[in-house]
């Protein structure tokens, strides 16, 4: 395992030092720490998943690839740090109608592809910034979420989207989300056939979506994922948070049979699966995201292909913020630049 801490400016000082101060917050009402200090968290497990977890995942996977993506490219919106925005949709699993964004090089040489997925506030434009030179990425807005992929049967806030569907491991909307990544990456192999190495990047939502998605598509060659959601449910159904798992934490209170359901939703189940270069991005504290599920992530990986990076914070905002995302956004250039065979 290779361990990096996305570090503030040493000579700031920082708003809070989590690992040192397990008292609740007098405003949020709990601690975003949990209690746990950075060794507690690399120690967290990820879940055993279902008998038949590997068989089911591997069903959707196969479902979605017999989808006809059907992509249709809108013309240039703009030009930004180098690259061109186009709109696109596309069809995903259960015919669903997918909406985003294509970024091409502005110099026309492309070599490598990149799916990137957004937080629980969805999207409104890609960060061109992010891709390096010769990438073409594709960022869907994944079903029913803001701001080109809202629908009228899918509820588009978070703590109603992350229940949609939960009676049932068939109609849950994270395996549609999921779905909707497969279908992305062959959007973009469809548009953009000289995109050879595909590369993903997913953020909070993000980040736990491609934990799901990426163990059953061999296309990728690389994840990353940054503060992800959904790791290690039974644990986070004890944990109290502002994000969408706090909805799930009620849901479950009155419908606990919907574990059971959860379990083939779990990030860090997922992340044993996983047989690709790795980065993982998780927080000390975060008061949406409990840092024990983010770990749970990065824990569940095999030890050959994860690395990690230590984020003093996460979906909070703190003093040295700027540095230390200017960090982070370095070590995933890094990660990405690397070569994969």
């Amino acid at each position: 395992m290779s361990t990096h801490t996305a570090a503030p400016d040493p000579d700031a000082t920082p708003a809070s030092d989590p690992a040192s101060d397990p008292a609740s917050d007098p405003v949020l009402g709990f601690d975003p720490t949990y209690g746990y200090d950075l060794d507690a968290l690399l120690a967290v497990p990820a879940p055993e998943p279902p008998a038949d977890f590997d068989a089911f995942w591997q069903g959707l996977y196969s479902e979605a690839l017999d989808v006809t993506v059907a992509p249709e490219l809108g013309p240039l919106e703009y030009e930004q740090d180098g690259m061109r925005v186009h709109g696109v949709t596309y069809t995903s699993s259960g015919g669903f109608r997918v909406g985003g964004w294509l970024t091409l090089p502005a110099d026309g040489e492309v070599t490598r592809g990149m799916v990137v997925v957004h937080g629980y506030g969805g999207r409104t434009a890609p960060e061109t910034s992010l891709p390096g030179p010769g990438t073409a990425a594709i960022w869907p807005c994944a079903r029913g979420l803001a701001d080109r992929s809202l629908s009228p049967e899918i509820p588009s806030l978070a703590a109603e989207h992350v229940l949609h569907g939960i009676a049932s491991r068939d109609t849950y909307v994270h395996g549609g989300n999921a779905a909707d990544v497969w279908c992305a990456a062959t959007v973009l192999r469809e548009l953009v056939p000289q995109a050879s190495r595909l590369d993903y990047v997913g953020t909070s939502f993000g980040g736990g979506i491609g934990a799901l998605a990426l163990p059953w598509d061999p296309r990728f060659t690389s994840g990353v994922l940054v503060v992800p959601s959904f790791g290690n449910i039974p644990l986070r159904l004890t944990l109290p948070c502002l994000g969408s798992g706090e909805a799930v934490r009620a849901h479950h209170a009155a419908h606990p049979e919907a574990v059971e359901v959860l379990r083939y939703f779990d990030a860090a189940s997922a992340a044993t699966r996983v047989n690709i270069p790795t980065l993982v991005a998780a927080a000390l504290y975060d008061p949406a995201v409990p840092p024990p599920g983010q770990f749970a992530v990065h824990n569940g990986l095999a030890a050959g292909v994860r690395e990690l990076v230590v984020l003093s914070h996460g979906h909070a905002e703190h003093e040295g913020a700027e540095a230390e995302a200017a960090s982070l956004r370095g070590a995933i250039n890094h990660f990405l630049s690397r070569k994969r065979a």
